[in-house]
């Protein structure tokens, strides 16, 4: 009775919202009307839905995650003062000093990803110094690297249309606008989940696997000229990709977050001497995975380059696997209580899993507006499912049977490997009609 009259006495929703909030709500949409007012004539009706439905949902999102209600506007100035510099010409970026080592899309992208790297060793440096200085200096430097990386996404839509206008997209098509995408989205649930339990000590092991992102998206940039923005493949050119991408990184970036936390309950409570034997053991079954798919129709060549690739993640996977181990008893008193871990891991798969699902559901419209049949049993489509079905099974078997502690965490963790060889093995592996970032 107690509870229900206090409830009763709080203020309603709308009440408790600041002139603040209510003020970004304002900008917003003042923004979206905007947008429609000078660019509806290029957009079709679904765009134009998508457009006006966002301010709402937006304003949404910033009265209940706060530092949204800062992120956004300054992003958008960031990307208007860099669209401003370009002057209508893309060559602006080779003359103009702010563009080119700040705000043109590869600096900002650049610049984003020494934020995540230097973010992810002041995390570490202050878990393993007990400092709480070092945690507060890799929080600010992750917060960092999202305003960079959103900028640079934003900036990167604008050239495409400096191109040319038959060329402009938004830029989530290729390996290297995802991959930026991936680490966008798993930062801002970390951070999210970092103020909201009120502690930096998941910082370490979730910036890990960001940083693995960022070092693949450098490599990749480097190797394939990745950065250089490429006209959309026929297929590409819809709106459905605007909505299928976002929600399936929305996926793939909460399933990660929650194989590093089950990577961090693991080394609080599992047996130190299960841990060394699962150092030997996963990446043994991997690699023999990774092989048997090699031989799938590859020539001897892409197969020993395949599992040369895949050889390599692996020895990383193992490096940091065992650093983990040795440095788990500077580690453990440092990490929250199972409660907390085990919370942060089924809200992320929870998260995850209510987005791929919508993912799948609308690459199925997709697939059916652009080659004729919702289903195909393409090798993406398939490993998608996969992924599907494993965190279907996690969470039933959380709800349903109580699965917690160790299992859980296990499950989680190898639920990762899953997820990377749906996101990158069947790139590297096998071909279809999803083959659009090959390595």
């Amino acid at each position: 009775m107690e509870a229900t009259q206090i409830y009763a006495q709080q203020p309603g929703y709308f009440k408790r919202l600041g002139a603040f909030d209510w003020l970004f709500s304002l900008v917003l949409f003042a923004g979206a009307l905007y947008a429609f007012q000078r660019f509806g004539a290029y957009m079709d009706v679904y765009e134009k839905g998508i457009l006006l439905a966002s301010a709402p949902a937006f304003s949404a999102l910033g009265w209940y995650w706060k530092p949204l209600r800062w992120l956004m506007p300054l992003t958008f100035a960031l990307a208007l003062a860099g669209i401003g510099m370009y002057g209508g010409q893309l060559a602006a970026a080779e003359s103009r000093f702010w563009l080119k080592y700040m705000l043109s899309s590869q600096s900002a992208i650049l610049w984003m990803s020494t934020m995540f790297v230097l973010s992810t060793l002041f995390y570490w440096g202050g878990m393993l110094s007990r400092s709480a200085l070092g945690g507060a200096a890799g929080s600010i430097l992750c917060w960092a690297g999202v305003v960079l990386g959103v900028t640079g996404m934003l900036v990167r839509w604008y050239e495409s249309y400096l191109i040319g206008a038959d060329i402009g997209h938004i830029p989530i098509s290729n390996l290297y606008e995802v991959f930026v995408l991936f680490s966008l989205i798993t930062a801002m649930f970390y951070l999210y989940y970092e103020a909201h339990y009120a502690t930096r000590a998941l910082g370490p092991f979730v910036l890990l696997v960001i940083t693995a992102a960022v070092a693949f998206l450098l490599w990749y940039s480097a190797a394939r000229g990745a950065a250089e923005i490429q006209p959309l493949v026929p297929a590409l050119k819809s709106w459905w990709m605007k909505i299928h991408v976002p929600a399936n990184f929305i996926g793939y970036g909460t399933f990660a977050l929650a194989s590093m936390v089950a990577w961090a309950y693991l080394l609080k409570y599992e047996e130190p001497r299960v841990m060394w034997k699962a150092l030997g053991v996963i990446p043994a079954v991997i690699l023999s995975l990774f092989g048997m798919l090699a031989k799938t129709g590859l020539t001897e060549e892409a197969t020993n380059m395949a599992l040369l690739k895949s050889g390599k993640m692996i020895v990383g996977l193992m490096v940091l696997f065992a650093l983990g181990n040795l440095l788990r008893s500077r580690i453990v008193n440092r990490l929250p209580d199972a409660e907390v871990l085990e919370d942060v891991m089924y809200k992320a798969v929870s998260i995850g899993f209510a987005f791929f699902t919508i993912a799948t559901i609308l690459g199925a419209l997709w697939a059916a507006e652009a080659w004729g049949g919702y289903w195909s049993w393409d090798p993406k489509e398939t490993w998608a499912l996969i992924v599907w079905l494993n965190y279907a099974a996690w969470l039933h078997m959380r709800l349903m049977s109580g699965l917690r502690g160790r299992w859980s965490a296990w499950w989680a963790l190898i639920g990762l490997l899953v997820t990377t060889f749906a996101f990158l093995g069947v790139n590297m592996f096998l071909s279809g009609l999803h083959s659009y970032g090959k390595l």
